[in-house]
């Protein structure tokens, strides 16, 4: 079995992330589903490439995302950092005091679950519940009020998935450039934890095929990344890396002032250059507007909202994933090209021919999907070399 290990940098990474997990948890649904269609039940979709088995303190049996995702403290939302099975016993508390003096607790509210996370809650404890909460309700929900890419999240992670950045006293809005960042991380600790996960994750595969790695190249996670990357050069030399340089629309908008216009192209410079260096396949991904695009033929999409264009993005990086978890069949099955199978390495290769380019310039991508009966639909950009 080839195993990939995904990786999900920065804010809009894991917008996009959450939403490619919540397609691969349908597929999983629909093939335990009796009553769906028999395509969802293909037996040549390994789901294993990006899925570990595993139990939780009770002993019961799970299956979670091969996932290592980082972002900022509190970007996590409703969701514990150590996801949302492994909570019971997960606590610990210390009867040690050190200090007899008086003590002023400061606490802010909880983040609540919105109305899709508490359908979801309720299915999970109850089976065929009287539901209180239409389908119409939650849609107006996602709509409006999506704060965090846990708030859409379908799916379950294993407590080493989610690390949050602590100790950065920086404001989120002002976390724009390569320069912050690198001074955010320099001489932190970060770095030791963050490759600690990740190893948790590489050495309990039996052969790893590539990094799947989503990040937020528009602000200070550029740097965060850039070391990551360099860990995994040194650590695992001849695993490829597939880098999905990942931007949403309000990033892409110009500056009003000169000098935040000249700071964002230097930054746009320093991070696709070292980044470009330290994987083996880079491919940007984000359009300064899609609701612009040709895809507003045939999708509702408002720039605005992360949820909406993250989406579409994480539909596309869906499909690009398929080959690298079907099974070879036939008397071809020796060959990884037999029935549509592709390792990362063979589609770096491809894609990246003889020559030592190592960049895609545009990914290119349907929808919906072009009809198998030769009536083609516009074709819709989702990729740009701008950045």
């Amino acid at each position: 079995m080839r195993e990939i290990v995904t990786l999900q940098v920065g804010g809009f990474a894991n917008f996009v992330g959450s939403h490619f997990w919540n397609f691969q948890n349908e597929l999983l649904e629909l093939a335990e589903d009796p009553e769906a269609d028999p395509v969802f039940k293909n037996q040549d979709l390994n789901m294993d490439v990006f899925y570990r088995y595993g139990e939780t303190y009770q002993g019961t049996p799970t299956y979670t995302p091969r996932l290592l995702s980082i972002d900022l403290q509190g970007s996590l939302g409703s969701m514990s950092s150590c996801g949302t099975l492994y909570n019971e016993g997960s606590s610990a508390s210390s009867s040690v005091m050190t200090w007899d003096g008086n003590v002023s607790t400061q606490a802010s509210e909880p983040h609540k679950k919105n109305l899709l996370l508490q359908s979801l809650y309720a299915e999970e404890q109850e089976n065929g519940i009287q539901r209180e909460i239409t389908d119409r309700d939650i849609v107006q929900c996602l709509e409006n009020d999506v704060q965090c890419w846990t708030d859409f999240s379908k799916s379950h992670y294993h407590p080493q998935s989610l690390y949050e950045l602590s100790g950065l006293w920086v404001d989120a809005q002002k976390f724009d450039n390569y320069g912050i960042g690198r001074d955010s991380f320099c001489g932190g600790l970060h770095g030791e934890e963050i490759s600690e996960r990740l190893r948790f994750f590489v050495e309990e595969c039996d052969h790893i095929q590539g990094f799947q790695f989503i990040v937020d190249d528009s602000g200070g996670f550029s740097p965060l990344a850039v070391d990551f990357l360099e860990s995994i050069a040194d650590e695992y030399t001849n695993v490829p890396v597939l880098l999905y340089a990942a931007r949403g629309p309000g990033s892409l908008m110009d500056p009003l002032s000169q000098k935040h216009r000249i700071s964002r192209k230097l930054h746009d410079a320093v991070s696709f250059s070292r980044l470009s260096s330290l994987c083996n396949l880079i491919v940007p991904v984000g359009l300064p507007s899609l609701s612009r695009s040709k895809a507003s033929n045939f999708l509702c999409i408002k720039d605005e909202k992360p949820y909406h264009c993250s989406a579409a993005y994480a539909a596309t990086l869906h499909s690009v994933s398929m080959p690298f978890r079907m099974e070879p069949l036939g008397p071809s099955a020796n060959s990884s090209y037999a029935c549509g199978a592709l390792t990362v390495n063979e589609v770096v290769q491809m894609l990246s021919g003889q020559a030592r380019q190592n960049m895609v310039t545009i990914l290119d991508a349907a929808m919906p999907a072009p009809s198998l009966t030769g009536n083609q639909v516009k074709q819709t950009l989702l990729g740009t070399c701008s950045h």
